[in-house]
């Protein structure tokens, strides 16, 4: 049976941060093992999932490129973990895009680094495309496990209905947070609460041998935040995204068909591995991310050398 990884099981990191928009980024910095600060090296910026913070699979996995030589920063979104934000919880697509070139300003910055590029697990896997699609400085991206919804995929799941009253109780959740200041929030995962953002068995979270027993982490959802997660769309950027790509899913991964469309409308040099695994195996149970992680390393070393 497969051993589960935690961030801490990886190298020591640094904590460094950096000014996104209005605001500061915070984010740990793998270097790669036997790091020369006069030698060049591949340097990437990782997100993890839905609501996740960098001690959960965005550190999982720069622990594992670091090992395999590539510098890895691993982020708190804005409005989570220990980066800035007045409006905690909030999941707004633009601004994690935004986040994300921000952290490859920050490893452009140094001289030990030779190119910069993505890789998104999860939800942060179309983040990643949002940023691949306007930002010159990424140079390759790579995807793991990715959600990948468009409009009609959340009117699939959702049913118009749904999709209307989440907006109405977002717009009302605005509004009462510029007039009081208190930000209105649901539990981001839950097994059967229908109350919460994502209802599913949500085994990673649940578990606090696993991703929900990281302290840092918060099971929340900012209800304003409805309307631009609803619009999330990184189907909509695959098609301009020219960097050399590598997406990572399995049958057992969030929507398959998602990642095959977006594979097909991607405009750059391209591969995609079809692994094995259902979707919360690539977070955090070890022959299933280490797999992934020397396919992901091996892109990177091959295309920001």
């Amino acid at each position: 049976m497969s051993r589960t990884l935690s961030a801490s099981d990886g190298p020591t990191p640094l904590t460094v941060s950096f000014p996104s928009g209005d605001g500061t980024v915070v984010g740990h910095l793998y270097l790669p093992e036997g790091h020369d600060p006069y030698r060049r090296y591949p340097a990437v910026a990782v997100g993890g999932s839905f609501a996740s913070v960098k001690e959960q699979m965005g550190g999982i996995y720069a622990g594992e490129m670091a090992r395999r030589g590539v510098m890895a920063l691993a982020v708190d979104y804005r409005n989570y973990g220990q980066s800035s934000g007045a409006v905690r919880q909030y999941e707004d697509p633009a601004s994690k895009a935004a986040d994300l070139s921000a952290a490859l300003r920050f490893l452009k910055s140094r001289s030990d680094v030779s190119g910069t590029g993505l890789l998104g697990v999860c939800t942060s896997a179309g983040t990643v495309l949002y940023t691949a699609a306007d930002d010159p400085q990424v140079g390759a991206i790579a995807t793991v496990a990715g959600f990948l919804p468009d409009p009609a995929l959340m009117l699939k799941l959702l049913g118009a209905e749904v999709m209307e009253r989440r907006r109405t109780a977002g717009r009302e959740a605005r509004k009462r947070y510029e007039r009081t200041g208190v930000i209105d929030t649901i539990l981001a995962y839950h097994p059967t609460d229908q109350t919460a953002a994502t209802v599913s068995p949500s085994q990673y979270y649940m578990d606090q041998a696993r991703g929900g027993g990281v302290r840092e982490w918060r099971n929340a959802f900012a209800v304003m935040a409805w309307d631009p997660w609803l619009d999330f769309d990184p189907v909509s950027r695959a098609a301009r995204v020219k960097a050399p790509t590598l997406m990572v899913h399995s049958d057992g991964s969030a929507f398959p068909d998602q990642a095959r469309k977006v594979y097909a409308l991607l405009a750059g040099p391209k591969e995609l591995h079809w692994g094995n695994g259902a979707h919360f195996d690539f977070y955090d149970q070890a022959d299933t991310v280490r797999d992934a992680a020397d396919r992901v390393a091996a892109h990177f070393r091959a295309t920001l050398a």
